[in-house]
């Protein structure tokens, strides 16, 4: 592995589970599929970001920057599918993100700390994730995520250096010290669903109606 992704482990609270890797291996349709929306998602919440706050050139810079590689990773993950006769069905979204925006504080500057703090957070656990499932995964599939962690790791950084530039390094530390305890606990915890950024899969019905689900679409 050519990229250095020490930052990016030393900023998570915790690696992936080989329980989630594990699982991911077995359902490379549904990993994939997933993996799709969080690029398309991870594109739309930078638009956002640059539509709410056009009176910052960084940010704008910045995030323009990362939704177009956003969206062309997108368009990668789709050939990919392609390649393999996955369809591009629709599955719910995974608890993570939505679960991590609930602590979202209400009031500016505060809210777009924690909101640069929280895209931190998911495009580091997407690059630990990518390297996580290197190892385990075909030549293909090995060679596309190595491809992806650098610019993962830049999008984390990115995310990272805007929230540090809005406020205090003490308010950082701290937000990020909540943030990290329910991060940890959405990643080490039992999942009712298997998606690119869930816990660790609980059982395997969820799993079983995403599998019928695919090949009611085929």
């Amino acid at each position: 592995m050519g990229v250095d992704i020490a930052p990016v482990l030393e900023f998570l609270p915790c690696p992936t589970p080989k329980a989630w890797v594990d699982t991911a291996v077995q359902h490379l349709d549904v990993l994939l599929i997933d993996h799709a929306n969080c690029e398309k998602k991870a594109a739309a919440s930078a638009m956002a970001l640059l539509n709410r706050h056009t009176d910052q050139p960084v940010l704008l810079n910045k995030m323009s920057r990362l939704a177009r590689e956003e969206l062309r990773h997108f368009e990668q993950v789709l050939k990919i599918m392609a390649r393999r006769h996955i369809d591009y069905v629709p599955l719910t979204a995974a608890r993570y993100a939505a679960s991590l925006r609930r602590l979202v504080r209400a009031e500016e500057p505060s809210r777009l700390v924690d909101t640069l703090l929280i895209g931190a957070l998911i495009e580091a656990r997407s690059c630990e994730r990518f390297a996580a499932l290197i190892p385990a995964l075909d030549v293909e599939l090995a060679d596309f995520y190595e491809s992806l962690l650098k610019s993962e790791a830049r999008h984390f950084m990115d995310y990272l250096s805007l929230a540090e530039g809005l406020t205090t390094k003490e308010e950082v530390a701290q937000r990020l010290e909540t943030l990290r305890v329910l991060e940890q606990s959405l990643i080490e915890g039992a999942d009712n669903e298997f998606r690119f950024h869930s816990g660790v899969p609980a059982t395997t019905a969820a799993l079983t109606a995403d599998i019928e689900l695919l090949e009611a679409q085929a």
